[in-house]
């Protein structure tokens, strides 16, 4: 538990997973005196009030953001700027305004402009997230022990960082701090060409019209589930990631392609030495991934453990 808010007035600009699960984390950890919500869809806004998921829902975002000490922009990343030239004026002098964007350069071009003096912006991304989307699909220990990364601008206040920094501990994660180019890079690797994969794989076995739709799903394997698990996430957020991260995944697709063409190449020569040496690196990744403590080594990738705590 905090010794006290940490933040007088949340204002959360959109009301789905990453919110939502923000606002159950603070009020559990009573990190914020009073959260603010508001949804452009009237019938999220419903829902989050039908289930208690923020103090207040407000019916819109200049209702929302005034008087907030934190604003946080949890909209897909298109959206941004549009949403950042509306709640504009209303920003209060002091105020941090940050978002959950898993695209940075795009935000910071599209946000940065809009934002008045007086007012922090501190650019973020929590890597956390499920395949679910909605005001319902929140819970309060999505970011426990996840990484959630700053992008700070060259004159972002230290005090703000700081300030920031301390709530997204608080709701249980880790925090670092990088450029925000070098940050799409990282995460065209980690996360926005595995996804393109993972759509694309799903994509294949419904067009395979050799192998019927019950047969893919009744013998689905773990590998397909995994896939066709990121491919339900929510397209309008992927749409946009892919849009406004263009460079890095295009570059990190190209070097994809070069290697399959590699494993092509082993398979049909039948190099088996080649294609066990590759997989036996490929196996260091994953360990690394555990020893580190972002998965676990339980069956299912540990996502039974990881319901069981939620």
């Amino acid at each position: 538990m905090s010794e006290g808010p940490i933040f007088q007035r949340v204002a959360l600009i959109g009301l789905g997973l990453i919110a939502g699960s923000m606002s159950l984390a603070m009020r559990e950890g009573g990190l914020a005196a009073r959260v603010v919500g508001y949804a452009r869809s009237a019938e999220t806004r419903d829902t989050a009030r039908e289930i208690g998921l923020v103090d207040e829902v407000v019916d819109s975002a200049a209702e929302a953001v005034a008087g907030a000490d934190l604003v946080v922009l949890a909209v897909p990343v298109g959206a941004m700027g549009a949403v950042a030239a509306e709640i504009a004026p209303h920003l209060a002098p002091g105020a941090i305004l940050t978002d959950v964007g898993s695209v940075k350069q795009s935000v910071i071009d599209a946000v940065g402009p809009h934002v008045p003096e007086g007012v922090h912006f501190i650019p973020g991304h929590p890597l956390a997230g499920t395949e679910h989307s909605g005001p319902r699909s929140g819970f309060a220990t999505l970011f426990r022990n996840r990484w959630w990364l700053l992008t700070p601008l060259p004159d972002s206040d230290p005090e703000a960082v700081e300030k920031l920094s301390a709530l997204v501990r608080a709701m249980g994660a880790n925090v670092d701090r990088m450029e925000a180019p070098h940050h799409d890079l990282v995460l065209a690797v980690t996360s926005h060409v595995p996804h393109l994969i993972a759509y694309t794989m799903v994509g294949v076995a419904d067009h395979l019209r050799r192998v019927t739709e019950s047969e893919v799903v009744r013998y689905s394997a773990a590998g397909f589930r995994d896939f066709t698990r990121i491919a339900a996430s929510d397209p309008t957020m992927w749409r946009d990631v892919f849009l406004h991260n263009k460079d890095a995944t295009l570059d990190i697709l190209g070097r994809f392609a070069e290697e399959l063409f590699v494993l092509q190449r082993a398979i049909r020569m039948g190099d088996g030495e080649h294609l066990h040496k590759y997989f036996t690196g490929t196996r260091a990744i994953r360990r690394g991934i555990i020893e580190a403590g972002q998965d676990t080594a339980a069956p299912d990738f540990g996502r039974a453990a990881a319901k069981a705590v939620r």
